[in-house]
């Protein structure tokens, strides 16, 4: 099997629907309700999803196409993972370094210019530290930085696979 550009997008626009649905299952069958930094990490996803199915659609023929979206969905999954990095070290904080629940995200984007925002959420809450749900031991910020962590590594070998006249 060739692993061509068009497949290896649509296997990141399949692994954004897989991570996208499975959310949506813990939130809604399950009802794990998402704390800030879990609809961050759902953010960059979808964008990064996105950004495949574009190039998907597209199918460039010229390599600067090619790596210009490759790049794009590297830097919206390279989110996700710094952002479920920042996570599991909030849940890994001692209980007395736990910072405190704060507003709402419905709050925050309601009164607080975008930039308070992204440094309020950043900075982690209470619920944020919680561990509501694991498996294997694991909470579910870690599980979400190694499935990021696997898409990452496809996108960057997307942004930097030899695209020469045979690999079209």
């Amino acid at each position: 099997m060739r692993w061509n550009y068009r497949l290896v997008s649509a296997v990141l626009v399949l692994t954004s629907i897989i991570g996208i649905s499975f959310a949506l299952y813990l939130e809604h069958v399950q009802g794990l309700n998402p704390c800030p930094l879990c609809i961050f990490q759902r953010i960059g996803l979808i964008i990064m999803g996105l950004i495949a199915l574009v190039a998907f659609i597209h199918n460039p023929v010229s390599s600067a196409f090619k790596r210009f979206y490759a790049f794009l969905a590297t830097v919206s999954i390279g989110w996700s993972v710094a952002v479920a990095a920042r996570h599991i070290w909030l849940q890994h904080l001692p209980a007395d370094q736990v910072p405190s629940c704060g507003p709402g995200l419905d709050y925050l984007v309601d009164v607080l210019p975008m930039k308070a925002v992204l440094q309020e959420v950043l900075s982690g809450s209470g619920e944020c530290a919680v561990i509501d749900w694991t498996f294997l031991g694991q909470s579910l910020p870690v599980w979400s930085l190694l499935y990021f962590s696997l898409i990452l590594l496809i996108c960057l070998w997307q942004l930097f696979r030899n695209y020469g006249v045979a690999a079209k």
